[in-house]
C-alpha cells in the first residue's frame, strides 16, 4: 500500500545532546536550526498533508528551546505529538509541561537492568536513576509514559527484567529495538551488536514471553518475519520511507533518522513533492532480493530485513540485513 503523505514523522528538532551514547546515530552531526516560524510552518505543511503522527526525538528534545510551543502548535493543528526522550531532565516541571503541551505519550529510554550498564551504555553516571525518577515524574502528571531499550550484548540476558522494572514505573509499552549500525553504531558494533544466531535466540524468546509481559511489548525489526511473525501494518518490510518520514533541525528530510540521505525541504519542495517523487524513497518502496533473499520463503514478509542497516553494512539498498541469520 502506497500512501498519499507518511503517517508519522520523527523529528530532529535539534541535534544538541547532554550524553553520548555508545549507539548513537546522530552524535556527530550537525545541522543548523530553523527560527521558529519556520519550524511553524513545517507544522502546517504536515497538517495540511494530512500527517498524523509527530515524533520528537535528537539529540535530546528537551534541549530544544521552544519544543513546547512547537508540540502545543501541532497538537492544535490535530497532530498526535510523541517524543523520545534519555529523561534527564523530565522533573516535575517539565513532566508537567508535557501534560500542558498535549503530548499522548513520552518514551524514556532505559538500556540495562542496572545502573552499571546503563550509564555505561549511555556515558551519563546517574542516567539509570534520573530515567525512572522521569518515569515517576510523567505518570504523576498524567502523561503516558513509554520505554524504549536498545538491545546489545550487555543487556540481552536481562531484557525481561528491564521490562518489569518500567512497567513497576508505569510504561505502557517497552520498545525491544534492533541495534542499528549508524554513527557511534557502526564504530562500536563489534563490541555492542549481537551475531545473527543470538538475534534468533533473543527474538524467540521475547516472543514466547510477550503474552506475559507486564507492559506491552513492541518490536521495530522485519526480520521476525523468519520467525513466522505477519506484518501488522499497512505495509512489509522496513517502515521507513513507507510509513514514516524523518525530519532534520535545517527542514530537510531523510528516509529515517539512520540514513543520511536527504530527499529534498519540507520548507522548499514541499512535502508531497518528497514523497512521491524521491528516486530514493522509490528505491526503498521497490527492493528486490539480493543473494540469500534470492528464494527465501519469508522474503514476502520482510523484504531483506532493515534497510538502514542493510545500507549502513554494505552500501546497497536491496543487500540482505547482516543481522540475519538465515544460512
Amino acid at each position: 500500500m502506497k500512501l498519499s503523505a507518511p503517517l508519522t514523522v520523527n523529528w530532529t528538532l535539534s541535534y544538541d545532546c547532554n550524553f553520548s551514547c555508545s549507539h548513537c546515530y546522530s552524535r556527530g552531526l550537525r545541522k543548523n536550526e530553523l527560527p521558529l516560524p519556520e519550524v511553524l510552518k513545517i507544522v502546517d505543511e504536515l497538517a495540511a498533508n494530512r500527517v498524523a503522527y509527530a515524533n520528537f526525538g535528537g539529540g535530546e528534545p528537551f534541549l530544544y528551546p521552544h519544543l513546547f510551543e512547537v508540540a502545543k502548535y501541532a497538537a492544535q493543528k490535530g497532530i498526535k505529538v510523541t517524543m523520545n526522550s534519555n529523561g534527564w531532565l523530565i522533573g516535575p516541571e517539565n513532566a508537567s509541561k508535557c501534560k500542558d503541551a498535549g503530548f499522548r505519550s513520552v518514551g524514556v529510554s532505559i538500556d540495562g537492568a542496572t545502573a552499571e550498564v546503563h550509564d555505561w551504555f549511555r556515558n551519563r553516571a546517574g542516567s539509570f536513576e534520573r530515567a525512572f525518577t522521569a518515569l515517576d515524574n510523567l505518570r504523576s502528571a498524567g502523561v503516558e509514559s513509554t520505554v524504549s531499550a536498545v538491545i546489545f550484548k550487555k543487556n540481552v540476558a536481562d531484557y525481561k527484567t528491564i521490562v518489569k522494572m518500567a512497567a513497576d514505573h508505569g510504561a505502557s509499552t517497552v520498545y525491544l529495538h534492533n541495534f542499528k549500525c549508524s554513527g557511534k553504531g557502526m564504530e562500536n558494533r563489534a563490541e555492542l551488536d549481537l551475531p545473527p544466531d543470538e538475534w534468533k535466540e533473543f527474538y524467540e524468546d521475547a516472543l514466547k514471553w510477550r503474552a506475559e509481559a507486564p507492559a506491552k511489548l513492541a518490536f521495530d525489526d522485519p526480520i521476525i518475519a523468519l520467525l513466522g511473525e505477519k506484518s501488522e501494518g499497512a505495509v512489509k518490510g522496513s517502515t521507513c520511507g513507507k510509513l514514516s518520514l524523518h525530519i532534520e533541525p535545517d527542514g530537510d528530510a531523510t528516509p529515517c533518522g539512520f540514513i543520511p540521505l536527504s530527499l529534498g525541504n519540507l520548507l522548499t519542495d514541499g512535502l508531497k513533492k518528497i514523497w512521491t517523487e524521491s528516486e530514493v524513497l522509490e528505491k526503498m518502496r521497490s527492493k528486490s532480493p539480493e543473494g540469500k533473499c534470492v528464494g527465501c520463503s519469508a522474503y514476502g514478509e520482510c523484504l531483506g530485513g532493515c534497510t538502514a542497516r542493510s545500507l549502513a553494512v554494505t552500501g546497497k539498498f536491496n543487500s540482505p540485513d547482516p543481522h540475519c541469520w538465515r544460512k
